[in-house]
């Protein structure tokens, strides 16, 4: 009886840059929904009308909560090392006079980052979660649509968050990136 082999063909890691530069010689389009994770440029979902509303709400949550004291970003890119730049749903950042206009995040720019879940939950847990904590993102929470609940994940270690809590839709979501703490309910609307 012959046995099935299975050959893995060798992938082509990207850079940051040399992913850059695709987009300038137009190899990437500005609307294409990509991401660079792991040197690998992954295909994002699109986003739906609960997605982007919710997005939107919280969106102007964290302004209002973090005032001046940081700079929030909606799905713009953060460089967390040299194969990885990410666009997360939300991303708090350390203030700079510039906005960033010069040079994306890096890794030590980021307060905090979010990630609504509505479709990707396995997803942002299995890849999005060590990634962030492997590069040293103080906290990283995922919004999970469908179950309306916050799970916060505080004190990266290696490829993992030593802190992690979920908060259910009638709780306050406590944590010591935010200047207060903030409702679950007002979150989710």
């Amino acid at each position: 009886m012959a046995q099935s082999v299975t050959v893995q063909a060798p992938k082509r890691l990207f850079s940051v840059e040399e992913y850059h530069r695709l987009a300038e010689a137009g190899i990437l389009q500005e609307n294409d929904r990509v991401e660079l994770i792991h040197g690998e440029i992954i295909k994002m979902s699109p986003i739906g009308p609960k997605h982007a509303g919710n997005l939107d709400r919280f969106v102007r949550i964290f302004t209002f909560l973090f005032g001046e004291s940081a700079i929030v970003r909606s799905q713009n890119p953060v460089q967390l090392n040299d194969f990885s730049e990410p666009e997360p749903d939300i991303s708090i950042l350390k203030p700079r006079r510039d906005f960033y206009t010069t040079a994306h995040p890096k890794a030590e720019e980021v307060i905090l980052i979010i990630e609504l879940a509505d479709s990707s939950l396995e997803y942002d847990k299995e890849v999005k979660m060590p990634e962030y904590a492997s590069n040293n993102i103080p906290e990283y929470w995922i919004i999970d649509l469908k179950t309306d609940r916050v799970i916060v994940y505080a004190e990266p270690s290696g490829q993992e968050y030593l802190n992690i809590k979920t908060f259910q839709v009638n709780e306050q979501v406590e944590s010591r990136t935010l200047p207060k703490p903030v409702s679950v309910r007002e979150l989710l609307g």
